[in-house]
C-alpha cells in the first residue's frame, strides 16, 4: 500500500473552519467581543481619574500587582495583553481577509448604494484602520513614552493631563474614539448574528443595545480629554 503524501492529507478541522467564510466571521464575532469587554473595563478605570491622582495612580499600580503573591509583578497584566495582541490580530486578519474575499466575489461595484446601509456599515473599514494606527500611537503615547515628550514613568495621572493639555493629543483620541462608536455601533450587531444570538425579535434590542454601548463608551472616553481642556481635572 503506498504511503499517502503530504499533499493527499486532509486539512486539519480548524485549518478548514479558519479557511471558510463562517470561520472568520466567528473569529472577528469573539475576538470583538473580547475587546468590547476590554474597552468597557477600561473606560471604568479611565473614569477613576476624576477622584484625584492618588485614586488613578493607585489603580494603575493595582494592575500591575493583579494575582500577587501567587503571579509576580506585572505577570496578569502581560497575560491580559496577550490575549488583547491575539484579539487584535485575529480581528484585523479576518477582517482583511473577508474583505479581499467580497472584492473578488464581487469585482465590480454595485451602479446603486445599498439605501438602507448605515453610515457605521459603510465606514467599517476606515474605521478599522483609523483604530490600528490610534492603538499604536497611545502605546507610544502613554505606555511606553516614546511620542510623549514630558512622560513620566510611574506617573499615569500626570502623563493623561499632559496629553490631553496638547490640541493634536485630543484631536486624535476624540476622532479615533468616534471611530470605535461606530465600529461598535456596528460591529456588536454583526457579531450577535454570527454567533447565532439574533432573531427577528431580537433584533431591536441588539441594535438598541449596540447603540446603547457606543454612546456609553464614546462618553466615557471622551470624558477625560474634556475634563482636562475644561480643567475640571488638572
Amino acid at each position: 500500500m503506498a504511503l499517502a503524501t503530504r499533499t493527499d492529507k486532509r486539512p486539519s478541522m480548524t485549518r478548514t473552519l479558519w479557511d471558510s467564510t463562517v470561520g472568520k466571521k466567528t473569529v472577528m464575532a469573539v475576538s470583538g467581543l473580547i475587546m468590547l469587554s476590554y474597552l468597557v473595563v477600561h473606560m471604568m478605570g479611565n473614569l477613576k481619574i476624576f477622584f484625584g491622582a492618588g485614586q488613578f495612580n493607585a489603580y494603575a499600580h493595582w494592575l500591575r500587582t493583579i494575582g500577587e503573591p501567587f503571579l509576580h509583578y506585572e505577570w496578569a497584566l502581560w497575560l491580559i495583553r496577550v490575549v488583547l495582541v491575539a484579539a487584535v490580530v485575529g480581528h484585523a486578519v479576518s477582517a482583511y481577509q473577508l474583505s479581499r474575499r467580497d472584492i473578488k466575489a464581487r469585482p465590480s461595484k454595485y451602479v446603486h448604494k445599498r439605501a438602507r446601509a448605515s453610515y457605521a456599515t459603510r465606514t467599517m473599514r476606515w474605521g478599522g484602520i483609523i483604530l490600528a494606527l490610534f492603538i499604536v500611537w497611545h502605546i507610544l503615547d502613554l505606555t511606553t513614552g516614546t511620542v510623549h515628550s514630558g512622560f513620566r514613568p510611574g506617573h499615569p495621572y500626570q502623563n493623561v493631563v499632559d496629553t490631553f493639555s496638547t490640541w493634536y493629543g485630543n484631536v486624535i483620541y476624540i476622532v479615533a474614539t468616534a471611530a470605535l462608536a461606530l465600529h461598535i455601533q456596528h460591529g456588536f450587531w454583526s457579531a450577535a448574528q454570527t454567533l447565532g444570538v439574533g432573531n427577528a425579535t431580537r433584533d431591536r434590542v441588539l441594535k438598541a443595545l449596540a447603540n446603547v454601548l457606543a454612546v456609553v463608551l464614546f462618553a466615557g472616553f471622551v470624558s477625560v480629554p474634556v475634563a482636562v481642556m475644561t480643567k475640571v481635572v488638572s
